[in-house]
């Protein structure tokens, strides 16, 4: 060892430090141990490197920033300047103030939530959001599992489970993440009978297919892909019709799911809970953590006896969802009901937003920005905003961004100064994540929520002086 190497304090000399003792009341012995022999060693790589040998308050500073850095909580709030309203990576769907509000009241204590306070005896989780589905889309029951594959599962599993169900060729999809409707359908003890072609399926390839051993017909919704040309594929309805006559339950798996009519604002239009219902779809499948702007969780509605029939089948204890799931479903679904969707759902308050009102923040923000030392240029562009989430795909908004361009001075090595200050900025706190377009940083204020401004501004301040 070097005679340097042995001027460092020892790991027991650190441990007296008063900062050393707060920080193992606030953490624990041993994650400050393992911190402070981290930062030991580290400072002997350095001084083997020709480094001085650092004094004892630069090392208690580093075994402190170790600690934290190390035991800092991994899911954090994040800022989303790209664009994507529901955005798988960043948590999709935001919730409205009424369902934090809804959580938090069922979290900080005990709540009713398999409690009949009327009769004073056990009651079931699923009266909570049962008949505000009912009521909103016109089925007779509804009850909640933790994500639409698990309703999918749960269905499959209740009603055909050791027998064939019939589904296009086309929607043998993959739904994200690796998950593939032929693998919920095996998973559920159901076997996959795929007819027709991949751009062409008609009503006969179904009425062909039908045997003794079919027990239910499968609808799934391309919600994030599509095929476009010589294609053909059979009405919702016309399947339901033939369910009927042939004495087969359909099963329509909507993906994402809407309550409202997305053509209203620009968009294509996205097949609605109400319309599946309607078209006679035994049970329909879709999610609460997309279009319709709620927590996750798999929503399954259609007729009472299978609806009864799912609850009692052994999954649906293993697939329920928690009390804080079901406030935040309630919530959103009320917002449904007093018809106040665009206004207090953050996924439809986007949506929703008018152009002109984008422009002007964009341009009050652009006009801030380029102020700044070290900002060659603050624009505002249009762009487009996209709806994300494994919904309308292919469909957008139009928007304006503000385009971020540094001064040559900013430019540092190899790397372009905006891919650093992207960086910087996913680093900060709150991490904030832009888009690179053209050598040009954008941020799409459709994206940003009420009260994020200022933390936007300010964070982007700072990383472009670090930059």
């Amino acid at each position: 060892m070097s005679d340097e190497r042995r001027r460092l304090p020892s790991v027991d000399q650190l441990l007296q430090r008063a900062e050393i003792q707060a920080l193992i009341g606030a953490y624990s012995h041993a994650a400050v141990v393992e911190a402070i022999r981290e930062t030991l060693d580290a400072a002997r790589r350095r001084i083997d490197d020709g480094a001085a040998v650092p004094d004892t308050d630069t090392l208690v500073q580093a075994a402190r920033q170790a600690v934290e850095q190390a035991w800092r909580p991994t899911l954090t709030a994040v800022v989303n300047a790209t664009g994507v309203i529901i955005h798988t990576n960043l948590g999709r769907a935001p919730l409205s103030a009424a369902a934090l509000q809804a959580v938090t009241a069922v979290a900080e204590g005990y709540s009713n939530l398999e409690f009949d306070l009327e009769a004073g005896e056990r009651g079931t989780r699923h009266s909570h959001v049962e008949n505000l589905l009912a009521h909103l889309v016109g089925a007779e029951a509804g009850m909640v599992v933790n994500n639409n594959a698990a309703g999918v599962l749960l269905a499959l599993s209740s009603i055909a489970r050791g027998k064939e169900v019939i589904v296009a060729r086309g929607q043998a999809v993959e739904i994200g993440g690796g998950f593939r409707i032929p693998d919920v359908m095996r998973q559920s003890g159901a076997k996959l009978v795929d007819v027709g072609t991949t751009n062409r399926t008609y009503l006969r390839d179904y009425e062909d297919a039908i045997g003794e051993r079919t027990g239910a017909l499968l609808q799934v919704h391309s919600s994030n892909f599509r095929i476009v040309g010589f294609t053909e594929s059979v009405a919702l309805a016309d399947l339901c019709a033939l369910g009927r006559r042939r004495g087969l339950p359909v099963i329509n798996d909507l993906g994402s799911g809407s309550l409202l009519d997305t053509a209203t604002y620009g968009l294509a239009h996205e097949p609605m809970v109400q319309e599946s219902v309607s078209a006679g779809a035994d049970l329909t499948c879709f999610s609460g953590d997309k279009l319709l702007g709620g927590p996750q969780a798999g929503i399954i509605v259609g007729r009472k006896a299978l609806i009864d029939r799912l609850k009692r089948h052994p999954l649906a204890r293993a697939l329920r969802v928690d009390k804080m799931t079901i406030a935040a479903l309630q919530a959103t679904l009320l917002h449904y009901v007093r018809g106040e969707a665009t206004s207090h759902i953050p996924v439809w308050m986007m949506i929703s937003r008018p152009l002109p009102d984008i422009e002007r923040q964009a341009q009050a923000w652009a006009a801030t920005i380029a102020s700044w030392p070290g900002v060659r240029q603050a624009s505002v562009v249009a762009g487009e905003s996209t709806v994300g989430g494994g919904s309308l795909p292919g469909e957008t908004l139009p928007t304006r961004l503000v385009a971020v361009r540094l001064t040559e001075s900013s430019q540092r090595g190899q790397e372009p100064a905006v891919v650093r200050l992207s960086r910087t900025l996913r680093l900060g706190a709150p991490p904030i994540v832009t888009r690179i377009e053209r050598n040009a940083m954008l941020i799409d204020p459709r994206t940003i929520l009420p009260g994020q401004e200022n933390v936007l501004i300010e964070q982007l301040k700072l990383a472009i002086q670090a930059v």
